[in-house]
Formats: structure tokens, sequence, C-alpha cells
């Protein structure tokens, strides 16, 4: 184990000391050139990636720091104090790269992706190899409350092939939101591992309120009916009126929290189309290799999640939760994090989008009843983000503070390895626990699996492009 801990930091530590934007950059680019792709063809296609991801993170954290003084000011005004420091995703990231098991974990899941294609379990080629970070989180979480080495890994294993199956479930939704069905794209991202607990509430919509949906807003078919108060704009607007107002801010600074999170909405739509240009390339160069090698196989490219960024949905979600959460945040019981970093619910959306399908009300409504899971996995960790960090990066914690994130990716997992690892430390209850929670989680992700299938069925049959992997074989139980 220790050899192969080594061996995967002399392969992976100088290409992931460059950061997401660099690697994806380097990553793609090598693929599209195995293929047969043009080497400067491909560069282009990973330099227009590398453009894309700087882009989404800039105008993320361009939203959040223009949120962050009306949230502290909302907070002040009510004199609550929440004891645990809301960072977001980044430094979250930074921490979990600076384990040298991360690149461990990286080497085991590229093998994991490597057999899965070969032996046609999945169609999905993962390239997102920066955000393994969030599976390498999860198993140093189990580490870190007593899990071993190797239960932790095989968690993490288990949960990867999950991830890379769902990859394969979405993938016509995908193409159906993105209205473009000859594309690759699809997500390896872990924040759809939350599809499963959404499809359990969608479920219930569609039985007992399904007369919701006449009053849902479709921003798009608002816009073609009232034009410029229905667009993405408009939204924008609207909503940061709304998070000023809440905040309290005088009026010249509600108005440019309106303009940024317009402006931001409107460049995330932008942005998004960016990605399915950079990966033209390795898609025609998959597809050549697979006609001339592989008896014209489909493959999926498995990239990060904000290729989807351009529906208005995913936004117009996130800014009405971010005041749910934080109403939610000094209410809830067990919580000690105040929403701050991760007040825009990167973690939390995009899956909300994909189950729903766009069906905004929904997506709100599903979105504040899972919230809390979300606070209750960022107090859980705390600790141990904490202790980490005060090793790695000592300037990231406050002083006589906890460090954590509101709206971290895979708060259902995070509970599961906090499980595994009170479990093997001695803690008999917290292990029966574990593999009560581990069975649970299996066959919802199986029902899931089940009504994706019969979605992608669906779409089979009103005409569309459907890998038959991804579909249901037996026709009585599509009905």
């Amino acid at each position: 184990m220790d050899f192969l801990i080594h061996w995967s930091n002399v392969i992976f530590k100088p290409i992931i000391d460059l950061g997401a934007a660099p690697i994806m950059l380097i990553v793609l680019t090598l693929i599209a050139w195995a293929v047969g792709v043009n080497f400067f063809h491909a560069l282009e296609g990973g330099i227009k990636l590398a453009i894309a991801l700087t882009g989404i993170s800039s105008i993320i954290n361009l939203l959040t720091n223009a949120f962050q003084p009306a949230v502290v000011a909302f907070v002040k005004a009510t004199g609550l104090h929440l004891g645990t420091t809301d960072l977001g995703w980044a430094p979250l990231a930074t921490i979990t790269w600076g384990s040298p098991y991360t690149l461990f974990f990286l080497l085991i899941i590229v093998i994991v992706n490597i057999i899965m294609l070969t032996l046609k379990v999945t169609d999905t080629l993962d390239v997102d190899i920066f955000d393994i970070w969030h599976l390498s989180f999860t198993a140093l979480l189990a580490i870190y409350f007593g899990a071993n080495l190797l239960t932790a890994s095989i968690l993490i294993i288990f949960i990867g092939v999950l991830k890379i199956i769902n990859s394969d479930l979405m993938k016509p939704t995908f193409n159906d939101l993105l209205d473009n069905w000859d594309n690759p794209m699809t997500s390896t991202h872990l924040n759809y591992m939350m599809n499963p607990i959404i499809m359990v509430f969608n479920k219930i919509f569609d039985v007992v309120f399904p007369w919701l949906d006449k009053y849902d807003f479709d921003a798009a078919k608002l816009n073609e009916k009232i034009g410029f108060w229905g667009s993405r704009f408009a939204i924008g607007v609207y909503l940061g009126i709304f998070i000023g107002l809440l905040g309290r801010q005088p009026i010249g600074n509600i108005f440019t929290l309106a303009f940024t999170a317009a402006t931001c909405l409107e460049l995330f739509s932008i942005i998004g189309s960016w990605f399915i240009a950079s990966v033209e390339p390795l898609s025609q160069g998959i597809t050549d290799f697979a006609t001339k090698h592989l008896n014209g196989r489909v493959f999926n490219i498995g990239l990060d999640w904000p290729f989807i960024a351009g529906r208005a949905e995913v936004w117009a979600a996130c800014n009405v939760m971010a005041p749910i959460m934080l109403l939610e945040a000094l209410v809830l019981p067990g919580n000690t994090i105040l929403p701050l970093g991760g007040i825009i619910g990167m973690g939390v959306a995009p899956a909300l989008l994909i189950v729903t399908r766009g069906r905004l009300l929904r997506m709100i409504i599903i979105g504040a009843i899972e919230l809390p899971l979300f606070l209750w996995a960022g107090t859980l960790s705390a600790p141990f983000v904490t202790k980490t960090a005060l090793k790695i990066a000592p300037k990231m914690v406050p002083a006589h503070a906890l460090i954590s994130s509101s709206t971290k990716e895979g708060p259902i997992e995070q509970f599961l390895a906090i499980l595994l690892g009170k479990g093997q430390a001695g803690d008999m209850k917290m292990l029966m626990f574990f593999a009560l929670a581990i069975v649970a989680y299996t066959l919802v992700f199986l029902w899931y699996r089940h009504e994706m299938l019969k979605r992608n069925t669906e779409y089979a049959k009103q005409g569309f492009k459907v890998n038959p992997d991804v579909m249901l074989k037996d026709k009585a139980a599509a009905k």
C-alpha cells in the first residue's frame, strides 16, 4: 500500500500542483491526441476547457463575494452567532489535495474507470480528475474517525463505481437540457449522487402535488412571452434586490448586488457554451477511434458539472435557496455552521436540475428540504477539516474557530464515512448503523437507476438517439 501511495505521488503530484485549469488542459489534450486528433486541434480544446473552468470559478467567486456583505449584515442584525466558519469549497479542495493519500485515491479511481470501460460496465471516460478530491475527502474523513486505509479505499471504490454508472444514466437528460443530442458530455461530479434522494421527493410531488407544476416558473418560456422581464438579466436583478433587502443594505449596495447578480447569471450561460466547444475535438477523435477499432462503440466524456451552467434554473434556484439556507442554519438543531463561503449552493442545485428537469418550484422546495443534510454534514466534518487545515495551511483557520463548508458535495457519503470510522474505532452501534445505511444507500440507488432507465426509454420512444446501455431492455418494465 505504501508503495502505491509513493508512486501515485510521483506520477500525479507535479501535475496536480498546477491547479484545476492546467490539469484539465493537459488531460483533455493528451487524451484527444492519444485517440488520433491533430495535436494542435487537441490543444485548442484543452485551452478552451481551461478557460471555461477559470471563467466559471471567477464568476462564482464574484457572486459569492457580492452576497457575503449582505449575509453578514443580516446575521449581525439578528445577533446570532454560529461557531463554525464556512470557507466554501475551494479551501477544502486545497486541504484535501494537501494529503498524499489523495493522489493514491486518484490512482485507484483511474484504474477502476479503466476496468469498467474494458468490461463495458460503463461508457463514460472520466476526465474530471481534479474533482477526485470529493471522494478523497470522504475517505480521509472515515480515516479521521477511525477507519483504516483499506476499508476507506473500499468505500470510495464502491461510491466511485456508482458515481460513474450514474453518469451514464444522466447522459440523455443532459442532452435534453442542453437541447443538443450529439454532444458527448456527461458528469461524474459527486454532487449528482444526491440524485436518488431528490428522486424520492420528486416522486412524492408527482403523486401528492402534481398541480404545483402549473405555477412553475420557466425562465426561457417567460422570456419568449415578455422579453427582458423574464430574462436571466432580470432574474439576477430580482434576486439581487431580494438579498440586498434581506441584509438591510443601502440603496447603492442593493443596485450593485442586483446588477452583479444579473451579470453573473448571463455570463454563466455564455461560459457554459465554452465547455461544449472545448470537447468537440475529443468527441470527434473518440468517435473516429471507436468506429475504426471498437465497432463504433459510443463513449461519454465525464466532466465537471458547469457545462450545464447555461440553464437559468440553476442560478435562480441557488439564489433563492441562499436566504433559505441562512434562515435554516439559524434554527436547525445540531447545526453550528454559518453559511458564507458556500452560500451559493453549487453542491445542491445541479442535481436538482437533472432530477426535476428544470422545474424551478420543485428545485427550490426539494432543495430547501435537503439543505439541512449539507449543514449537518458540514458541522460533523468541521473538527476533521480544522485539524487537517492546521497541519497543511494553518493561515486558513481563524483563531479559536472551527472551519468547514455549508454546501460541500456528498453529504450522504460523509455520513457513511463517519459511521464507518466510528464503527471501526470500536463503536459497534455505529458499525451496525453503517451496515444498515450502506444497504439503504444501495437500494435507493438501484430504485433511482430503474427510474432513470424508464426515463431514458421514453427519450428513445420520442425518437432521440439514446445509447441502448442506458435504456430498459424489458419493455414491460418501462410501462
